[in-house]
């Protein structure tokens, strides 16, 4: 299956001011052209270019970090833009994703801790998540591209905190921008939607 760059669910300048038509113009436009131009390039070279993206991201985890890099972050990329709208964020979770986040979670206010710690103590660059794992959510944090898929869990929240997410409208400061993201930009109704497939 070829990686494609899909178009933003939403206009360059839609999320502002928490971030910018510049931000995602570099992110989406650049980088994320980058995992897809390469990876597609790896996948042909290892001869996966007929496996899904999934099958990929599993499959070359430890073996082709190259591949492995490249199409786990065009997976992480595919649902982080939906993971973000205009006016999303705070405590408007569906029922059912809220009752999760309670029994799994202690609440939307220890996720909101926790999810920012993971956030802010990944070292370096990756990403935090909120993630299903044997049934139940759980809050887990990843270095570089990597993400839940290959630790047997399955993304239904991430949030990309690789300096080239937020380093144009946020500097260094990071704890900021992931304050930002999860008061004001998370589309609960993807994540509702990633929970509903992860249960099955």
């Amino acid at each position: 299956m070829a990686f494609t760059l899909p178009e933003l669910p939403y206009a360059y300048d839609a999320l502002a001011p928490y971030m910018s038509a510049e931000t995602l113009e570099y992110h989406h436009d650049k980088h994320h052209q980058a995992y897809v131009d390469t990876g597609n390039k790896l996948a042909a070279d290892a001869g996966m270019s007929d496996s899904s993206l999934e099958e990929i991201v599993k499959a070359s985890h430890g073996k082709i970090p190259g591949l492995f890099n490249n199409a786990a972050q065009h997976y992480n990329h595919l649902h982080f833009w939906n993971w973000m709208k205009k006016d999303g964020g705070g405590k408007k979770l569906p029922a059912s994703l809220q009752a999760a986040f309670d029994s799994d979670l202690g609440g939307y206010d220890k996720f909101r801790t926790d999810f920012m710690e993971a956030g802010k103590t990944q070292f370096g660059s990756g990403w935090c998540w909120v993630a299903m794992k044997g049934g139940k959510l759980e809050i887990m944090k990843t270095p570089n591209g990597e993400n839940p898929l290959v630790h047997g869990a399955t993304p239904i929240l991430g949030c990309d905190v690789w300096e080239h997410s937020y380093y144009i409208d946020y500097r260094n400061a990071r704890p900021k921008y992931l304050e930002a993201f999860v008061d004001s930009l998370i589309n609960w109704e993807y994540v509702e939607k990633c929970f509903n497939e992860a249960r099955g």
